[in-house]
């Protein structure tokens, strides 16, 4: 099986070189640069398959590189940050990133992390679609689950890998209202008290694409897909 290849994209040298070293010998390709614009040209020129970004880098900022990437790909993106504060976070996120991690981190942490994601991109239609599922329709809202498409009003929409886990686990249960660690354990494979934010601003992408009237929001408990 040929090697997982990631981006890493840190301006940090001493950083980048530890965290470059403990990714190889976690058996991860990697592929180091100090700015984004460099990142940019980088990802382009190797196509990798998950893209670890600074949010803080010269040339062109994580957040802004993760739009750029985002525009032509839906390879996963996971971006860090020296700080929790919610705007980064939220920035990030909703620039498209699929999880963020806040230094200084943990070596095992991040790749954990990694590899969640990595398993949300990877994982095959026909592991996430029960038998004989069909397409379900919740209005002018189409899911094929076996197919991995989703139609609006006739229109395909493009999801990403971890948008769409998120609608099949609101469309196998319409009507039920999912609390957002529970969302957090199935999608995100998270099976500790990890940040919600990454789940409500997923749902207002979501939203954005399916229709705002889609998804409803249960304050104090969580998110239903109305049928």
């Amino acid at each position: 099986m040929a090697e997982t290849h990631v981006l890493f994209v840190e301006d940090d040298d001493v950083i980048r070189e530890a965290t470059t070293l403990a990714l190889e010998r976690d058996g991860f390709e990697v592929t180091a640069v100090p700015d984004g614009l460099a990142g940019l040209e980088a990802f382009r020129a190797r196509q990798p398959d998950l893209a670890l970004l600074d949010v803080m880098v010269p040339g062109l900022d994580g957040v802004s590189l993760c739009r750029r990437i985002r525009d032509e790909s839906t390879v996963p993106v996971i971006m860090l940050s020296a700080r929790a504060d919610a705007i980064d976070v939220v920035l990030g996120l909703e620039a498209g990133a699929d999880d963020y991690v806040t230094k200084p981190f943990d070596g095992a942490v991040l790749t954990a992390r990694m590899r969640a994601v990595l398993r949300r991109f990877r994982v095959a239609a026909v592991d996430e679609a029960p038998a004989g599922a069909g397409v379900l329709t919740f209005g002018d809202l189409e899911v094929d689950p076996e197919g991995m498409e989703v139609r609006r009003a006739g229109e395909r929409i493009a999801l990403t890998p971890t948008e769409m886990r998120l609608l099949l686990e609101f469309s196998a249960a319409p009507g039920t209202v999912l609390s957002r660690d529970r969302l957090l354990e199935r999608v995100w494979d998270y099976d500790w008290g990890g940040d919600t934010r990454v789940v409500d601003v997923h749902v207002q992408r979501l939203r954005a694409k399916i229709g705002q009237e889609r998804i409803e929001t249960v304050r104090g408990f969580g998110y239903k897909l109305k049928g």
